[in-house]
């Protein structure tokens, strides 16, 4: 299902929550996508349903919930939360990011090129990169393209320091790519909880991933 498609399903009204992906971001306003006060739990967030029939074969899927948490130098504190879907063939990876009552508000589609994000109303951006479209949207960085790796407990290519690693032998906490990044809750494809962290001299910015399907 298109993210268009979704909001036009009557699953939920696109009225009654601000849009991820309006274009506004963190930046230029506060956007609490979880209903209630802004200390409402992100368990209270469903997770979206399974990307499906993209055809490419085998592909690392996963699917749950997330929350992304500014803190600036000025004070204010802003923040995201909603669903995520995930389907990673090795070559193209295909995310889907959702509101608290799991309909789809933007979909973004990496290829070895180019990232390419739809949103809800139909509208399409492109980057280089997942991440700089992301952080265009958005206002602040994800990192789409470390959590390939990170989603199935492996570090990438790039230098790693302070790498960690549980009894069980997996890897459990490094520092990559900027990011501070704490994984746990393994189960057979990779971490269930992963906590990301990084400064920057005007912000704290904190992503956690709550995995509830694979």
């Amino acid at each position: 299902m298109t993210p268009s498609a979704s909001l036009k399903s009557g699953k939920v009204s696109s009225a009654i929550w601000p849009s991820l992906f309006s274009g506004q971001g963190l930046r230029r306003r506060r956007a609490w996508l979880c209903a209630g006060a802004a200390a409402l739990l992100l368990s209270a967030c469903a997770t979206p349903q399974k990307i499906s029939g993209l055809g490419e074969g085998p592909a690392f899927e996963r699917a749950g919930r997330f929350a992304l948490n500014v803190s600036n130098a000025n004070g204010q504190r802003e923040a995201l939360q909603g669903g995520f879907a995930w389907r990673d063939t090795g070559r193209l990876l295909v995310l889907d990011l959702a509101n608290p009552l799991g309909s789809i508000l933007a979909r973004i589609d990496v290829s070895p090129s180019s990232a390419t994000l739809t949103r809800s109303d139909g509208r399409i951006e492109q980057a280089p990169n997942p991440d700089a479209l992301v952080e265009e949207v958005l206002g602040s960085p994800m990192p789409v393209r470390g959590l390939r790796g990170w989603l199935q407990g492996q570090v990438g290519d790039s230098a790693v320091s302070e790498l960690k690693k549980d009894e069980e032998g997996h890897i459990s906490g490094f520092t990559q790519d900027g990011w501070r990044v704490r994984l746990s809750r393994y189960d057979a494809e990779g971490p269930r909880l992963l906590q990301m962290n990084r400064s920057d001299t005007s912000r704290d910015i904190s992503v956690r991933l709550v995995v509830d399907e694979s």
